[in-house]
């Protein structure tokens, strides 16, 4: 199903800027305004392919999806499999931090909450983390609880100096 009128991906596309999705992005936006697809299949692939794309030279955005954290331990209900996933991921966020550029921004959250210690397979109703990281980035700024998942959309907007419809922007604070 195409994504509504007013997404962000086709908006940065049209701005001629490079939109790359890794992992199953691309088709939960359906391929709208996706520049390049980047196949992985699993948290190591994302983050390798992660990497890679941090490294080439492209102005734009990269939109990965760690798809281990919500498949294979969120709904599964994996409380050790999540754990290890996460402790894997934060012994390989050095190497995405080494691949980024001065001006480069990295905004990590989740779609929805998925605790795996909770009973049952579907999704959570906890508020997800919001972390933000860029080596020309302000430290230690509490970002609060935000409105929703569009604030990030408007952050990355403005970012980009195009505009949308919904959300925040919190790219003054950081």
């Amino acid at each position: 199903v195409p994504p509504p009128a007013g997404n962000l991906l086709p908006l940065l596309k049209d701005a001629g800027l490079d939109v790359v999705c890794i992992g199953k992005i691309a088709s939960i936006y359906d391929g709208m305004g996706v520049t390049e697809d980047l196949t992985a299949k699993n948290n190591e692939q994302i983050i390798d392919v992660t990497i890679e794309a941090l490294k080439n030279d492209s102005h734009g955005i990269i939109f990965s999806n760690l798809v281990d954290f919500d498949m294979l331990y969120g709904h599964r209900r994996d409380t050790e499999g999540y754990a290890k996933a996460l402790e894997h991921f934060d012994a390989r966020l050095p190497e995405i931090f080494d691949a980024m550029n001065e001006e480069d921004l990295l905004i990590m959250t989740a779609d929805h909450g998925n605790d795996p210690s909770y009973p049952g397979s579907d999704h959570t109703r906890e508020y997800v983390p919001l972390l933000v990281y860029g080596k020309s980035a302000k430290g230690g700024v509490a970002l609060g609880t935000r409105q929703s998942l569009s604030d990030i959309g408007q952050t990355i907007a403005e970012n980009f100096g195009v505009e949308i419809a919904d959300g925040v922007s919190f790219l003054n604070q950081i």
